[in-house]
């Protein structure tokens, strides 16, 4: 199994943190081991905008969403959409949008999906994540 060659995404977070762990299972390959859910609608609303950046490693989960915006966005990103969980509880890649550009506006609303991996430009290609995969989101 290899992993990206980013340090930090290979730290877990602290137990009790609230965070999430995504892992591509059909890879075997880490996506981020610091992701922060954006549960409620404010959290989704604003996502990244106004952040600096996205640190290695890191991420923001869109629960419920099958679309997003890089409106006000200081810095591109990487985007899984994820569809519903199976039994085993891994979701189905839907699509991967890799190096988002910054005021892009609107990103194409994805048919079917349960929710928005938002990573750091780069990660979809040195996980090699594709559309069909099984991602885990792991969590407290």
């Amino acid at each position: 199994m290899t992993e990206p060659a980013f340090e930090p995404a290979r730290l877990a977070p602290s137990p009790g943190s609230g965070r999430l762990v995504a892992r591509n299972r059909t890879r075997g390959t880490l996506l981020a081991a610091d992701i922060e859910s954006a549960d409620g609608l404010w959290a989704k609303f604003m996502g990244l905008m106004g952040r600096r950046s996205l640190s290695p490693g890191s991420g923001l989960w869109l629960p419920d969403s099958n679309g997003i915006h890089m409106m006000f966005m200081r810095f591109p990103i990487d985007a899984v959409f994820l569809g519903r969980p199976g039994t085993d509880g891994t979701r189905p890649v839907l699509a991967a949008r890799a190096d988002l550009p910054v005021w892009r506006g609107l990103v194409p609303f994805v048919r079917g999906a349960k929710g928005v991996l938002e990573l750091p430009t780069g990660t979809i290609d040195a996980t090699r994540t594709i559309v069909g995969d099984s991602v885990s989101l792991e969590g407290d």
